[in-house]
C-alpha cells in the first residue's frame, strides 16, 4: 500500500482550507458522509465495518422519514443526504431539514421560497473565522444556512444568498476548500446560453473563475470545431450534480456532456472539445490542466455523466495515481489522473459513418484496451429473445416489432450511426444502436481505496430508428422546441428518440409489461480490478417479477442509482425498479441481503455512524403511491418519497 493511499484511509480531522494550505477539508470522521460521494475522491467508500459479510443478513429497518414533495414524479429522485457529526441534512424540494441520524427526529426545517432544492446540499466547515455552512442552489441563487439552526447565514453574500452569474444550475455546489464549483443547465439548441462551469467563494459568494467548455479562439481545443463557429454555442455542459477532486494536486475533474443538438452535428463539424470529456482544472484558478475525450463528435446523446472515481493502483511494481471513468457506451477508462493518460492503453478504433446530408462523422472513436466493454455493444439476429428467456407473448411482440421494419436493420457495434430515413423493399431501413439508455449513467462508480477495486452497475438497452427531416410540429424531446436544426431522430412511432429495442405484452394481471427484445441479463453489478483492468465478477442486478418464477432472474434496468462500498466487505445498491435494496459480497458478487421497499430505491446509498455509535445504511426510495390515504386532492396517485435507514439489531 502506498503512503499516499494509507493517508487517505486515516480518519483524522483535517484543517479547513485557506489560501496557501496544502489540504482542503475532506472527511473529518470515519462516521461522516459530508458530501454526495462522501469524499473528494468520489469513492463512496465508508470505512465503517460494524456491518459486515457475516452479519449483514440481520439488517433491519431502523427508522424512515416520509417526504411529500410538491410537483411531478421524480422531483427528489437521486437525492442523497449528507451526515456530519451524526446530524443528517436532507433537501425536500421546498425545504431543507436536519434530522438526528440515529432516530430520524426532525431538528429544524428551513423553508425554500425561491425555487426548489434537489439532489443534495453541500457542507462547508468554515475557514477558522467564519463558521460552518450548509449550501444549496435553486438554479438562480446559492443560499447559505447555519447548520445548527437552519437559519440563513446573513454574513454570506447578500443577506444569506448570492446570485449565480449566467446559466442556471439547480444542483448543489461541489465544495473544495473555499471554492464552490457549479455546472450549467442548458437546452438542446445549437446556440444559446453558455454551458461553462463556474466557481464561487464559499466565504463571500464572489465569482472566482469560469471555464469555457466550448473553447474560445486561441484556447486548447478550439481547433476541434472545424468551422471555427464556437461563439454562442450551447450545450457541452457539466450537467451532473457533483465533481471529484484530488487534494494532493488541487485538481478538480469535471465531466462534460455532449454538444447540442443531440443527434445532428452538421453545424458543428469536428471532434467538438470539450464535449464528452473529462477536464482537469486547477481548483483555485480554473486553469486548464488536461483533458481526455471519450467520444469524438457525439451523435448518440451519450453525455458523459458521473464524475470519475479516484483510486491509487499498483502496476508493474509502481504506484499510479489513477481515476476510473464510466459512461453510457459501457466503457471504463482508467487514466493516470495527474496526466490524463490511459493506464492500459486506448485504441482509436475505426467506426462506421452514415449518409445524413451535411453531417460530419468521426472516422475513429477511443476504445479502451482494458477493461473489456462492460455491456453489449453489438447485436445480430442470434441475440433475439426466446420463449425460454421470457414467454411466448413477449417473443411474439418482439418479432412483430422486427417485422414492422421488414428486417432492414443495421448494427456495426458501438457507435453505430443512424442513417437518413429511407425504405428498402418497401420497408423502412433502421439502425439498432446499443446500448442506448444503457451502460453506466449518473449513478457512476464506487471504489475500495484499499484494493483499487471499482464497483459499477450497468444496464443493457437499445434503440431503433433513423434521422429524418425535422417536422416543425413534431415532439423531438425536452429542450428542442425552439431548435432550428434541419434533421433529427425518428422511428415508426414518430418523431424523437423514443423507440427502444423492446416490446410490450399484457401480463396475467392485465397490466402492460415492456421488456427488452434481446437475451438477458439486462442489468448487472460488476467489480473491476483497476490494478489489472480485469473484471473480477459480474452479477445480475434486479429481477423481472412479471415473468414466471423460474425466469425472473433477468437483471433489470438500473440507470437511476449507483453502488456504495464499505470496509465491511459489502457493496450496497438499489437502482432497480423491482424495489429491492441489496447488499453484495464485494469479493464474490453474491447477494448476501435484500429488502423489498415500498418504492424503488433509485438513488445512492450512504453509510454513516449515528450519535449512538451504530452504523447505519440509508437510501431514498420514491414512486407513486396508490393508497387512498396518500392520494392527491384530485384523486390521482401521489408521488411519494421516503428516506429509509437500516442498522443491526440493538
Amino acid at each position: 500500500m502506498s503512503k499516499r493511499l494509507a493517508a487517505l484511509l486515516v480518519a483524522t480531522v483535517m484543517l479547513p482550507f485557506t489560501a496557501g494550505a496544502e489540504e482542503p477539508y475532506n472527511v473529518a470522521s470515519e462516521g461522516d458522509w459530508p458530501r454526495y460521494a462522501r469524499d473528494l475522491e468520489g469513492t463512496r467508500f465508508s470505512p465503517l465495518d460494524q456491518i459486515d459479510t457475516k452479519n449483514v443478513g440481520k439488517l433491519e429497518e431502523a427508522w424512515s422519514f416520509r417526504l411529500r414533495p410538491d410537483g411531478g414524479a421524480g422531483l427528489l429522485g437521486g437525492t442523497v443526504p449528507i451526515v456530519v457529526d451524526g446530524i443528517m441534512y436532507l433537501p425536500l424540494g421546498n425545504a431543507v431539514v436536519a434530522l438526528d441520524g440515529s432516530t430520524g427526529e426532525e431538528l429544524w426545517r428551513h423553508a425554500v421560497t425561491d425555487g426548489l432544492v434537489r439532489r443534495a446540499v453541500s457542507y462547508w466547515p468554515g475557514d477558522g473565522e467564519i463558521g460552518p455552512r450548509i449550501f444549496y442552489s435553486t438554479g438562480s441563487k446559492i443560499f447559505a444556512l447555519d447548520p445548527k439552526t437552519g437559519d440563513l447565514d446573513a454574513s454570506y453574500g447578500d443577506g444569506g444568498s448570492s446570485v449565480i452569474d449566467g446559466t442556471p444550475y439547480g444542483y448543489p455546489p461541489s465544495i473544495y476548500g473555499n471554492v464552490m464549483v457549479l455546472g450549467a443547465q442548458v437546452q438542446e439548441d445549437s446556440f444559446g446560453p453558455s454551458g461553462d462551469s463556474r466557481a464561487y467563494d464559499a466565504r463571500t459568494g464572489k465569482k472566482l473563475w469560469q471555464f469555457h467548455t466550448v473553447p474560445h479562439p486561441g484556447e486548447v481545443g478550439h481547433e476541434t470545431w472545424l468551422d471555427g463557429e464556437t461563439e454562442g454555442r450551447s450545450g457541452t455542459n457539466m450537467w451532473v450534480w457533483y465533481t471529484t477532486a484530488d487534494p494532493a494536486t488541487d485538481t478538480i475533474y469535471m465531466t462534460i456532456g455532449g454538444p447540442s443538438p443531440n443527434y445532428y452535428g452538421g453545424d458543428r463539424p469536428g471532434a467538438n472539445l470539450f464535449g464528452n470529456s473529462i477536464v482537469a482544472v486547477d481548483a483555485t484558478t480554473g486553469k486548464y490542466k488536461w483533458h481526455f475525450q471519450t467520444i469524438h463528435h457525439d451523435l448518440w446523446d451519450w453525455d458523459l455523466p458521473a464524475p470519475p472515481v479516484l483510486v491509487d493502483i499498483e502496476k508493474d511494481g509502481k504506484t499510479i495515481h489513477a481515476l476510473a471513468e464510466t459512461g453510457k457506451p459501457g466503457f471504463m477508462y482508467i487514466l493516470d489522473r495527474e496526466a490524463g493518460k490511459p493506464v492500459f492503453g486506448v485504441t482509436e478504433r475505426p467506426v462506421a459513418s452514415a449518409d445524413v446530408p451535411g453531417e460530419w462523422y468521426s472516422p475513429t472513436q477511443p476504445v479502451p484496451v482494458k477493461p473489456e466493454q462492460l455491456n453489449r455493444g453489438f447485436w445480430d439476429k442470434s441475440d433475439i429473445v426466446t420463449e425460454a428467456d421470457t414467454n411466448s407473448e413477449h417473443v411474439a411482440a418482439c418479432h412483430a416489432l422486427l417485422d414492422s421494419y421488414g428486417g432492414n436493420f443495421y448494427n456495426a457495434g458501438s457507435f453505430t450511426p443512424f442513417f437518413m430515413k429511407k425504405d428498402v423493399n418497401g420497408k423502412p431501413f433502421s439502425s439498432i444502436n446499443m446500448p442506448h439508455n444503457g451502460g453506466s449513467v449518473w449513478g457512476g462508480s464506487a471504489a475500495d481505496p484499499r484494493t483499487g477495486v471499482v464497483f459499477v452497475n450497468t444496464s443493457e438497452g437499445g434503440s431503433i430508428g433513423w434521422i429524418e427531416k425535422r417536422d416543425p410540429k413534431g415532439d423531438y424531446g425536452r429542450g428542442t422546441t425552439t431548435s432550428t436544426q434541419p434533421y433529427d431522430r425518428g422511428s415508426l412511432i414518430g418523431p424523437g428518440a423514443y423507440s427502444g429495442f423492446m416490446a410490450a405484452f399484457t401480463g396475467k394481471d392485465g397490466r402492460k409489461v415492456t421488456l427488452p427484445c434481446f437475451k438477458p441479463p439486462w442489468g448487472r453489478l460488476l467489480a473491476v480490478d483497476a490494478n489489472t483492468g480485469d473484471i473480477l465478477w459480474a452479477s445480475k442486478l434486479g429481477i423481472t417479477e412479471e415473468l414466471p418464477k423460474g425466469k425472473q432472474d433477468t437483471g433489470a434496468n438500473n440507470g437511476s442509482g449507483g453502488p456504495t462500498a464499505t470496509a465491511g466487505g459489502l457493496v450496497f445498491i438499489g437502482a432497480t425498479g423491482d424495489r429491492y435494496f441489496r447488499a453484495f459480497d464485494a469479493k464474490t458478487g453474491k447477494v448476501l441481503w435484500e429488502k423489498q421497499l415500498e418504492y424503488p430505491a433509485l438513488s445512492i446509498p450512504i453509510s454513516y455512524q449515528g450519535k449512538d455509535g451504530r452504523q447505519y445504511v440509508a437510501i431514498l426510495a420514491s414512486g407513486s403511491s396508490l393508497a387512498p390515504s396518500s392520494r392527491r386532492d384530485d384523486g390521482k396517485p401521489a408521488n411519494m418519497e421516503s428516506l429509509v435507514t437500516f442498522a443491526l439489531p440493538k
